[in-house]
């Protein structure tokens, strides 16, 4: 009889950790997570991005089994996370949406990472106080950014959007904030001359949506935060660029707000540059085999 091993089984990872979405397949959440993984040694736990349809979370969530213990949350799940969760963060309910799920044995607890990552990047760049800014959308990012300049005790804050009544909630979750400022919605369509954007202007909307004019009136802040970061620059990121703004892009949102959902689902912890590093290297690479058709 022979005594020769059988094949070799890979283990299951002890910790499973993923981001849920879809689209899904262009987040950079994997490439930044995994770097922390790699940094702090931890071989135990995975990372993986997946496609989960509207509407589709709530079933996602209770088919996992016991070595999940997070999922990152993008589009268009954040409300529907916030609604499945078993405990909820207070900062979760003000925004209005989670984009992080912690699981564990005792349920599922939603909280909001983008609120004080936005916080973290701006001051990263310097801006420690605001008196008045301008939000450029109306949607989950926008009230999360909004919140963040409340946070850094903002006293006016203008929502531009398209059509007003998309910001309602956004709206809302601002003005429900015990050190709510005044928020005055604007329609894109309709922009008073003269109109002030005050000390940061946050854009939350898609390249497409940022009109000459627009752009000509938002580059003029000091500081301008964008959230989008591919592809880059934006026309308004390179016009603040140009006018000698500084400029706050969606990687630093991305990595500030990854950082605190690693030590959620791990309880360790990185320097930020480690997952913006390799962030900004892996879409490097993407913009080289763009340029060359791979």
């Amino acid at each position: 009889m022979s005594t020769a091993p059988g094949p070799t089984r890979t283990a299951e990872p002890t910790r499973r950790c993923a981001v849920v979405g879809d689209p899904v397949e262009h987040s950079l959440s994997p490439v930044l997570h995994r770097a922390a993984y790699a940094a702090l040694g931890l071989t135990d736990v995975t990372y993986d991005a997946v496609r989960v349809p509207a509407g589709g979370l709530t079933a996602h969530v209770a088919g996992l089994g016991p070595a999940w213990r997070g999922l990152s949350v993008t589009m268009p799940h954040k409300r529907e996370a916030l609604a499945l969760a078993d405990v909820r963060t207070p900062l979760a309910v003000a925004a209005g949406g989670a984009n992080t799920l912690v699981l564990g044995p005792d349920g599922v607890r939603a909280d909001n990472t983008d609120v004080p990552g936005a916080v973290a990047a701006l001051r990263e760049r310097g801006v420690t106080a605001v008196s008045r800014a301008t939000v450029l959308g109306g949607g989950a990012t926008a009230a999360s950014t909004a919140l963040a300049l409340t946070e850094l005790g903002v006293r006016h804050l203008t929502v531009l959007v398209r059509s007003p009544e998309r910001a309602a909630e956004a709206v809302a979750a601002v003005r429900a904030h015990p050190s709510a400022p005044h928020v005055e919605v604007v329609a894109t369509g309709a922009v008073p001359v003269g109109l002030e954007v005050g000390d940061v202007v946050v854009a939350t909307i898609p390249v497409a949506g940022q009109t000459p004019d627009l752009v000509a009136l938002l580059a003029s802040a000091p500081v301008v935060f964008e959230v989008v970061y591919d592809p880059w620059p934006t026309p308004l990121a390179a016009a603040a660029a140009a006018a000698g703004a500084t400029v706050v892009d969606g990687l630093d949102l991305l990595a500030h707000q990854a950082l605190l959902q690693l030590e959620q689902f791990t309880g360790a912890s990185v320097a930020v540059a480690v997952m913006r590093d390799a962030g900004r290297a892996a879409l490097a690479a993407r913009t080289a085999g763009a340029g060359t058709g791979a």
